[in-house]
């Protein structure tokens, strides 16, 4: 258990990717008071946390009504990671969700911080595997998720100290880094999505 503890985490941290976010984060914060920057990166990283928690709990009603399968949630799982990883290892200027401009006058709310920038497609599926799988109890999964939520407080309320530090040339090699991680690991979610379709293929024939 503890091993997949570890690989929860692990995944669901360079899925939602703190370190990446640095640069949008900082440039979306620019025109708010120095006084307000920490409460809204805790607004929006708290609207992250419980959005994908309640995705985690009520994941597998979401699949039932949509009527979808664990193996297609796994294999289009795996397609969306792979292409988030891509991103992530040949950064574009509009960064891994694309543009992210914002209204300079407004406070940036939920868009783009919480959504999609923590709390993206590819968390959500995440989330929804990690309930539909069920490797763990659900209960490991919402330490695992409260672990990774507290990684992106540590993270992004530093956010402009550790750009001025590590300077962007060292952000986005690690960024690219992670992105190698999570092509791994998407292609093994994709290459597991497809060996269970075969299977039960097999099985039905």
């Amino acid at each position: 258990m503890t091993q997949s503890f570890f690989q929860s985490f692990i995944l669901l941290l360079l899925v939602t990717d703190p370190f990446g976010n640095i640069p949008l984060f900082v440039s979306a914060l620019k025109q708010v008071a120095p006084e307000r920057r920490a409460r809204v990166v805790v607004r929006e990283c708290g609207i992250a946390f419980v959005l994908l928690l309640i995705f985690m709990f009520f994941g597998h009603y979401f699949l039932a009504a949509l009527k979808l399968s664990e193996i297609s949630l796994r294999i289009g799982g795996g397609v969306i990671l792979f292409l988030i990883a891509l991103r992530m290892v040949f950064p574009q200027p509009g960064g891994i969700f694309g543009s992210s401009d914002t209204d300079k006058n407004v406070e940036p709310y939920i868009v783009p911080l919480a959504i999609p920038a923590l709390a993206g497609p590819s968390a959500l599926v995440t989330v929804l595997l990690f309930s539909s799988q069920g490797q763990m109890a659900i209960g490991w999964y919402v330490a695992v998720l409260s672990l990774v939520a507290l990684s992106w407080l540590a993270v992004l309320l530093s956010a402009e100290r550790l750009q001025r530090v590590l300077g962007p040339q060292l952000i986005t090699a690690f960024e690219r880094l992670m992105g190698l991680i999570l092509t791994a690991i998407s292609i093994e979610m994709l290459l597991g999505g497809i060996k269970a379709y075969v299977t039960a293929f097999q099985v039905t024939q």
